[in-house]
């Protein structure tokens, strides 16, 4: 298949999953044989741009009408079977589906987040979730709160996107990829129509080498931000430290704006080691040498791919027990869960995934089988091309019932004309 393959690369300054699946889908269709073409704008061209360009950006959210000339012009010229959009914001905007509609060509959507109902995509608020947004035409809440960046004045042109472009989407996108049942379910609840939605979770590459060994740290890797659970895990990490620790080291990597945080209290201590961002040989590596990966976020996450790194080296997880988690740690099996936000539970669990190696052994065993069933590559592939293929196939038929439909009224155009002409010649 020829798919062209639409994105607005997040900053390069903090780690972006979205990005990264971006870029392994693209390799793995490239690998298959598929012809693979990218239409991109990355935020960080925004520092480059003259004052009033950078003024500019919050009007271009809602409708960049170039990106719109720019796509179309491209589709006509290269035809695509279908186009696969991601991230539109802030600076392609859903003029694309405008684009996709011009020429004709079927469209699916992976939503990595909740942005069609929330304007900041998050359902959060103050660290709870927050649904105040949900279903109004308007989403004045999320102005008033500031929801994005704490700012009314940049929350703004989220909101007005959604509420000028939520039946765009609805109608011009052929499919809807969810990242996991946790996230549908809260779509489907929250207003989208059931039909368009399906499950399709993320990949992650194989690493080739699994844990060798028992491990030897317990591994915090993402955003070093409150909605991760952070602070919670200090929390919980102070309390077990005060009984005498667990026999590993807890290892910090990642950047955020809890970094000046998390390394004052990492500094001076035997227990504790930041490492700041790791390159991808080196998270590989680093999870490869982990008695457990600890994912304690706050907000219930539509994913978690750091949990599935861990399950394709053979590692169990320890995560919040809510959002795509639960679907994706098996409690007791696969990993543990616990409570989301409780220093308590999550120190319980902690204490519990390094006390007994071989039961640990056992549940990163079957990670790793849970892994190769749902979250490789081959599986990834086998669904993409799926969507894909039934996306193409449901505009074909959209097409032939239209022309059908055409071919119909000119039918009848010309039955009564024949009519009138006789009742003329009377």
């Amino acid at each position: 298949m020829h798919v062209l393959v639409v994105h607005n690369r997040y900053s390069s300054g903090q780690p972006s999953g979205e990005n990264r699946v971006v870029d392994e889908e693209v390799a793995l269709l490239r690998a298959a044989g598929h012809r693979v073409e990218l239409f991109e704008r990355r935020s960080d061209d925004i520092a480059g741009r003259s004052l009033l360009g950078k003024v500019a950006v919050p009007l271009l959210v809602p409708w960049n009408p170039a990106v719109r000339k720019e796509l179309a012009a491209k589709l006509r010229a290269d035809r695509p079977d279908v186009v696969h959009v991601h991230n539109v914001f802030p600076l392609l905007s859903p003029a694309v589906l405008a684009a996709c509609a011009d020429v004709g060509v079927p469209t699916v959507a992976t939503l990595h987040n909740y942005y069609q109902v929330c304007p900041p995509g998050t359902l959060q608020r103050d660290g709870r979730l927050c649904t105040d947004c949900v279903g109004k035409t308007l989403p004045l809440p999320s102005i008033r709160h500031g929801c994005y960046r704490n700012s009314r004045l940049a929350t703004l042109p989220l909101a007005v996107n959604l509420s000028v472009n939520r039946q765009r989407w609805w109608t011009g996108v052929e499919r809807f990829f969810c990242i996991s049942a946790a996230q549908r379910d809260v779509l489907v609840r929250s207003g989208m129509p059931s039909e368009l939605l399906t499950v399709k979770h993320n990949f992650v590459p194989d690493p080739g080498a699994g844990r060798d060994g028992d491990g030897e740290q317990l591994l915090y890797l993402g955003r070093l931000a409150e909605a991760k659970g952070v602070r919670v895990l200090m929390a919980a990490w102070d309390m077990i430290a005060a009984e005498g620790g667990v026999g590993v080291p807890l290892v910090l990597a990642g950047a955020g704006p809890l970094d000046r945080e998390v390394s004052a209290w990492a500094q001076g201590r035997d227990d504790v080691r930041y490492v700041g961002l790791l390159e991808p040989d080196e998270v590989r590596k680093a999870v490869a040498r982990s008695v457990a990966v600890v994912a304690p976020s706050l907000a219930p996450e539509t994913f978690g791919l750091v949990v599935a790194e861990a399950m394709a080296a053979g590692v169990p997880a320890v995560a919040s027990g809510h959002g795509a988690f639960v679907e994706l740690v098996e409690d007791g099996e696969t990993g543990l869960l616990h409570r989301p936000g409780e220093r308590t539970s999550l120190a319980s669990c902690l204490r519990r995934i390094t006390a007994d190696p071989a039961a640990n052994r056992a549940m990163g065993r079957a990670a790793r089988l849970r892994y190769e069933q749902g979250f490789s590559p081959a599986v990834g592939l086998a669904r993409l091309e799926e969507e894909y293929r039934s996306a193409i196939a449901g505009r074909s038929e959209q097409g032939n019932t239209a022309q059908g439909n055409t071919a119909q009224g000119n039918t009848a155009q010309g039955n009564t004309w024949g009519t009138e002409s006789m009742g003329g010649s009377k």
